[in-house]
């Protein structure tokens, strides 16, 4: 059975709630709150468990924040590991307006880390066994810029595939050593390859030229309510968002990413990889809050993705 394991630079306490409508100087009455674990690795772990795969989540962890996360972890059932961490853990803040139907997600920065925190946390990374590496999300001050590509150099002598979902300068660092599947959005790719903007029509070659370089064997783009595009060696597919009433966007590109590691470890094809992250990605729209992709939905939106490309 497929070793995963997620990494989390910098994770969070996702608090939600919902408001009437958002006005200035007045007292807002919210519903409520609902807190969860979050992060990139960390989501990307719940959303594999709720498909009944378990996982490993690697994070810095700091803090009376900090132990409130790691107690929201057990009380989802989730398998972690921790480094622990001087400074506190952060704290985002997600409102949806009821009237308009508008979410509102305020993202909190993540506090320094301390270099010798940044080694534990790498070592903690190499002492595991994994078939398959899972690093999402932000950075923390603190970090360095190879830290990507320490990662990409253990997945590579660990023979592990390295799956990334994250941008900036530390990403073309990994990019040196070369990952298993690139996960960016079209924003993340114009900065990723230097242009100011991408559009549709680019993406095939752009992807073509980044596999050929050996930064990536297979790089997939989201493209929001238009799907996401997959381009590999062999193939190029792309695969349109099943039309579903949209709740929250939290977690949506997290839970794509753990379908389709989901799919890889169980040697699908990358049609059936992408489709399924799509189905993920999809389902995790219709859900409140910080809940994430949940099996029905997305065995409901697969049955009917299959049925529609038949």
């Amino acid at each position: 059975m497929a070793k995963i394991i997620t990494v989390t630079f910098n994770p969070t306490i996702d608090k939600s709630t919902e408001v009437k409508g958002l006005i200035p100087e007045k007292k807002l009455r919210c519903s409520p709150p609902i807190f969860g674990p979050g992060g990139g690795g960390i989501n990307v772990s719940r959303a594999l468990k709720n498909l009944g795969k378990e996982s490993l989540a690697l994070y810095p962890s700091g803090g009376h924040s900090g132990k409130m996360l790691n107690d929201l972890m057990e009380g989802e059932g989730l398998t972690y590991k921790i480094v622990e961490t001087k400074n506190r853990t952060r704290e985002n803040f997600i409102v949806l307006e009821t009237t308009s139907n508008q979410q509102y997600r305020f993202g909190m920065p993540g506090n320094e880390i301390y270099e010798e925190e940044c080694e534990a946390l790498i070592h903690l990374i190499e002492e595991q066994e994994a078939d398959f590496i899972v690093a999402s999300g932000s950075l923390l001050p603190g970090m360095p810029a190879d830290i990507l590509m320490q990662i990409a150099q253990i997945a590579k002598d660990k023979r592990s595939k390295l799956i990334l979902d994250t941008s900036g300068e530390a990403l073309k660092k990994a990019l040196e050593v070369g990952v298993y599947l690139l996960k960016p959005n079209v924003g993340e790719l114009s900065s990723l390859v230097g242009q100011e903007e991408v559009d549709d029509s680019m993406i095939e070659n752009i992807g073509k030229e980044i596999i050929q370089k050996g930064q990536c064997e297979v790089l997939v783009v989201s493209m929001g309510a238009q799907g996401a595009k997959l381009i590999s060696n062999n193939e190029s597919i792309h695969i349109g968002s099943p039309v579903v009433k949209r709740v929250s966007t939290l977690g949506a590109g997290d839970s794509m990413v753990a379908g389709m590691v989901l799919s890889v470890s169980q040697k699908k094809s990358l049609r059936e990889v992408l489709q399924y992250g799509i189905a993920c990605g999809t389902a995790a729209t219709m859900t409140h809050g910080s809940e994430l992709c949940r099996r029905e939905d997305v065995e409901r939106l697969l049955k009917a993705m299959k049925l529609k490309s038949n």
